[in-house]
């Protein structure tokens, strides 16, 4: 058993020398395939997890009328916890929010520090789920003393809009690369069953059984896969920490998301891609050798 086993092996590897232009272009076809499905794929999980990141930043700013009653704005804070899907409700004073201002846009607005605060006072709704927020902004919109309700929506909509549109074609190239791929390799196995048409058929004289015959064949199409991943792979190692440094470096970093740390991204998709690529090129051989190697 084990001696056959390394016989499939020597024989694969002598059958990818032989058809040595198609072996590389099949390599080739793999490795292209395998880094544009690597870079999808990358791009595909970062924006999945920054839109999760936005989705759980995102709060509804329920604005107070100005000169509401102090017994009014609590029993409002009563009626926002009580709507379905909120999570927690937290009041801001308009002092509060005039000094979040001038924390966040700088000394200029000290200016209005003397005149008569023009804030509302806001209470701060956390949702249970993300998907309610736009619930509960309608639902804090209709309660009495509300000036309005507001969870930045048209920009966050768009961007999980943005978000889903990444991952539904990214998932739609990645598959069709992969099927390109599968296409490639099933021809040079193809071209080997044909090349060793003869040979195959003394070893059925023989009574050679079918594993045996198909072996070589099977390994040669994941071997094609193994080998057509190595650089994807490289790329990842080498290419993903730089880009991440790059990213938490610039303006993406100073708000609050991030991308995934290349220790928690790298093995997973470095795994991933060896197993895809041993899979399609398993999965081209078995298809070769149901159209072409009738035994």
């Amino acid at each position: 058993m084990i001696s056959n086993f390394f016989r499939h092996i020597g024989s694969a590897l002598k059958n990818l020398k032989r058809n040595g232009w198609m072996t590389l272009a099949s390599i080739s076809a793999v490795t292209v395939t395998l880094t544009l499905v690597g870079i999808f794929l990358g791009v595909i999980l970062n924006v999945a997890k920054i839109a999760d990141d936005i989705k759980d930043n995102v709060d509804v700013s329920v604005f107070i009328d100005i000169g509401t009653p102090e017994k009014e704005v609590k029993e409002l804070g009563e009626k926002l916890k009580d709507i379905d899907g909120v999570k927690d409700v937290t009041f801001s004073s308009k002092q509060n929010e005039y000094k979040k201002l001038v924390d966040k846009l700088g000394d200029t607005w000290k200016l209005f520090g003397e005149d008569e605060n023009p804030l509302y006072d806001v209470y701060v709704l956390t949702a249970s789920n993300a998907e309610d927020i736009p619930d509960i902004q309608k639902a804090a919109s209709n309660l009495p003393s509300v000036q309005k309700a507001d969870y930045g929506g048209r920009n966050s909509d768009k961007l999980f809009k943005i978000s889903k549109d990444v991952r539904l074609w990214g998932t739609i190239a990645a598959v069709f690369l992969l099927g390109v791929a599968v296409f490639l390799i099933s021809n040079t196995i193809r071209i080997t069953i044909i090349s060793r048409k003869r040979e195959i058929q003394i070893m059925r004289l023989v009574g050679a059984k079918n594993g045996f015959i198909k072996g070589p064949f099977f390994l040669e199409g994941a071997f094609i896969g193994l080998l057509g991943s190595v650089i994807p792979v490289l790329l990842v190692t080498f290419a993903y920490p730089r880009v991440y440094v790059i990213f938490t470096k610039s303006m993406i970093a100073n708000a609050s998301y991030d991308l995934i740390a290349p220790g928690n991204l790298m093995w997973q998709l470095n795994t991933l891609l060896i197993v895809v690529g041993v899979v399609i090129g398993s999965i081209g051989s078995v298809m070769s050798m149901r159209r072409f190697l009738k035994i």
